[in-house]
């Protein structure tokens, strides 16, 4: 037998901003599993900027997605079919191969995980990549040390919401962000702890930054680049840190943006720029998942979604994540 089943394929590479003419959505069927292979009906995948440099047909951390196929990306499901004893029919997994209702796999490329403690789509996001994220940045890279000042871009979004969040369990003193509209920096502010928030089209970045980390920023978490970093660097004290996560504000861009016009003050600073790739630091997930279960269930870390309905929003989904369209972590439910 087979499953019939759709998928997302990457037909155009974007110029620009992406649009719903670069994809589309595909039939198909997969055959029932072999020796060591599962069927999975995929219940939840998600959407994340990272993905907008994959469309690309450049050379980077991870290869682009291949024209005329399925893309890729995190989702979690259910087992319908198991030719692995480990992996029994009904688990709920974790794996990359979303952009699509089945996928058939090798089993040792998913991960059976609990989803009776958490909902499952947590594994997408605060128990997940973007929540992995958060903390290598903070705990790996920038090293937060108790009473740093934090600064968070786009900390309205699926990392910075839980970066903000987790700096603050590590002790730090003060925690700005920033994000792209009032609702935004009022949930920053009044559900997730946030100390400041500022809205970036209200003026200059380095004008509300001053005034929201008035005795300066020790740790700046970059997701955004551009004039948020900057003025980070502008604003930022002697010998502080700043882990380079993203920089959504240029992934659209046909032509490379020119760099920060103060990068002497790296020097002058004693400043220390880090980049990092959450995959290189894969021996954190133990230790992040088991406190931030802890932080979940204690209420003191918290989550929101915006969710899209099935595989023909999943398109609508990315384009809005690329937009600012999200608060929180952005999700499309399957099935």
């Amino acid at each position: 037998m087979s499953t019939p089943t759709r998928e997302v394929h990457l037909v155009r590479r974007p110029q620009g901003w992406p649009v719903p003419e670069d994809f589309a959505v595909v039939e198909t069927e997969l055959p029932d599993p072999g020796a060591d292979q599962v069927l999975v009906r995929n219940t939840w995948m998600s959407v994340d900027p990272y993905m907008r440099g994959r469309m690309n047909d450049v050379r980077s951390y991870v290869p682009p997605f291949a024209l005329g196929a399925a893309m890729d990306g995190g989702a979690v499901g259910e087992v319908v079919a198991s030719g692995d004893e480990a992996v029994p029919v009904g688990a709920t997994v974790v794996h990359q191969a979303g952009w699509r209702e089945h996928a058939l796999l090798g089993a040792r490329h998913l991960r059976v995980v609990d989803a009776e403690a958490v909902p499952p789509q947590a594994w997408l996001g605060v128990l997940g990549m973007p929540g992995l994220t958060a903390y290598v940045g903070l705990t790996r890279v920038a090293e937060v040390r108790p009473g740093d000042t934090v600064f968070v871009s786009g900390a309205a979004g699926a990392v910075g919401s839980v970066a903000g969040q987790v700096a603050r369990e590590l002790g730090a003193g003060r925690v700005v962000g920033s994000a792209g509209s009032p609702e935004k920096c009022a949930w920053l502010t009044e559900e997730l702890g946030f100390d400041a928030a500022f809205d970036y089209h209200d003026g200059p970045v380095a004008r509300q930054l001053r005034d929201a980390a008035p005795d300066g920023v020790d740790v700046y978490f970059d997701n955004v680049g551009g004039d948020h970093l900057e003025a980070a660097i502008l604003r930022m004290n002697d010998f502080g840190r700043i882990a380079a996560c993203g920089a959504i504000a240029s992934y659209n861009e046909e032509q490379p943006p020119p760099g920060p016009r103060n990068l002497m003050m790296l020097v002058s600073k004693r400043l220390r720029v880090q980049g990092f790739i959450v995959t290189d630091h894969g021996d954190l997930a133990p230790e992040y998942t088991a406190r931030a279960a802890t932080w979940v269930a204690d209420g003191r870390l918290r989550t929101r979604e915006t969710v899209h309905e099935g595989l023909d929003e999943a398109v609508t989904a990315f384009l809005d994540l690329m937009r600012g369209g999200n608060l929180g972590k952005m999700l499309v439910r399957l099935g």
